[in-house]
């Protein structure tokens, strides 16, 4: 398994990982926000996003983004492909995508937003805990993202300020 940050050659994943997220949303019932080919290709390209492979194989997928001048980072879109899934490779993806972050964005809050309980438990392992919605970015273009979640009503309702997804910053002490 190699876990690597991803480059142009990986965008032939593009459609596979979009369609992933699709079906790991509709399957658990919970948020996700769905993410287009097109965005993950964005992703990959802009040296932003951690693959993980079986030889050729798809295993795993997360990417970054940078919000508010670099003063907040969120990591989004992980997803394990069905057959790697309970081996680890999630865990190993989001260490490699904190330290893409803390390379990249050595100043910034890291934070992610979750509604699953394994991303949560890898999200508490590598140091992040959790946090208000207040005490992450409050750019409307982050919040924009999560309008294809089925919970964006809740979102909405409350002005951005909790959902049923689990808000989590990375402590860096």
């Amino acid at each position: 398994m190699i876990i690597k940050l991803a480059n142009a050659e990986h965008t032939e994943y593009s459609k596979l990982i979009s369609k992933l997220i699709d079906e790991s949303a509709k399957i658990r019932g919970t948020g996700i926000a769905r993410r287009s080919p097109t965005y993950i290709k964005e992703k990959i390209l802009s040296g932003n996003s951690v693959i993980a492979l079986d030889e050729n194989n798809f295993a795993g997928f997360c990417y970054i983004e940078a919000w508010e001048h670099g003063e907040y980072v969120a990591h989004s879109g992980l997803i394990v492909s069905p057959k790697y899934r309970n081996m680890g490779i999630g865990k190993k993806i989001k260490k490699k995508v904190l330290e893409l972050s803390l390379k990249k964005y050595p100043k910034s809050k890291i934070f992610g937003i979750t509604t699953g309980m394994p991303v949560m438990k890898i999200n508490y392992e590598l140091g992040y805990r959790p946090a208000h919605f207040s005490e992450l970015t409050d750019d409307p273009e982050f919040w924009k993202g999560c309008k294809t979640c089925q919970n964006y009503d809740i979102l909405k309702r409350t002005e951005f300020s909790m959902c049923l997804c689990t808000g989590m910053l990375y402590d860096k002490k």
